[in-house]
């Protein structure tokens, strides 16, 4: 496969979304790794957005191999952002990647909203495998969105990963607000959710169906939560980990158990 014109002992970089192959965020996001690297692309054939870490169990998954951007190539895939990571590691790649990244995605992935990401479970996915993932996410939900503030911040910390490498189990999730941003801070994942509410139709035949809404609710006020940080011009990095076990309580259960 054809990749950007870097020699063979330049890093190996793997590049995934949930937007989709052809959205403009995965196109600038492979535009900022092939600084660095070969890059190869493997994504959705379609947008597949807010389907977490669903993986295709009951249909076989299909790869198309296609030009992505400048000299850069990569495969579109039938199924979702963690079987693109899944399937690029197992059947697709030449070789190991040295570094998984996912984005850009249009709209926020901060707070409770990386729970829902598919963006962000492409990097997940990346870190279950072993390999250092970082994803990256623009506040701006417009396909149009200015996406220069999130390559820069994307910039700055694929330098970091390659240089330093990650821990064990951890994922950097990025969001930085469209355009310029004041500047990058590390933040932790704020406290957030969705109220749900459906709104119920019926269609011609008189038969039911629903419309998800629903309002978002910020309930961190701490000065280095995501959402905060985002909200006052700056870009936010917080490291995630797939292992959600509660330690603290944990340990406090065993004691009160040993007691």
């Amino acid at each position: 496969m054809k990749m950007s014109n870097m020699p063979k002992n330049t890093p190996y970089i793997l590049v995934s979304n949930d937007d989709g192959f052809f959205s403009k965020g995965i196109q600038a996001l492979a535009r900022v790794a092939a600084e660095f690297g070969r890059v190869v692309v493997v994504a959705p054939d379609r947008e597949q957005s807010a389907v977490g870490h669903a993986v295709t169990i009951h249909d076989p998954l299909r790869a198309n191999r296609i030009k992505v951007v400048d000299d850069i190539e990569g495969f579109s895939v039938t199924g979702t952002p963690a079987d693109c990571v899944k399937l690029a590691h197992d059947q697709l790649l030449e070789e190991k990647p040295d570094l998984v990244l996912s984005g850009i995605n249009h709209g926020s992935n901060a707070g409770i909203n990386l729970l829902y990401s598919g963006t962000v479970s492409a990097a997940t996915e990346g870190t279950v495998l072993g390999y250092p993932s970082i994803a990256v996410s623009c506040t701006d939900y417009n396909s149009d969105a200015d996406l220069s503030g999130c390559m820069a911040a994307a910039r700055l910390m694929i330098s970091h990963v390659l240089k330093k490498g990650l821990p064990k189990g951890v994922t950097l999730n990025i969001n930085a607000p469209s355009g310029p941003f004041k500047g990058l801070k590390w933040s932790k994942m704020a406290d957030s959710r969705y109220v749900e509410e459906y709104e119920g139709r019926k269609d011609p035949l008189e038969r039911p169906y629903y419309w998800l809404t629903g309002k978002f609710e910020l309930l961190d006020t701490s000065p280095d939560a995501d959402i905060q940080l985002l909200n006052q011009g700056y870009a936010a990095v917080t490291p995630i980990q797939y292992d959600l076990t509660d330690y603290g309580l944990l340990n406090e259960m065993k004691k009160s158990l040993e007691s």
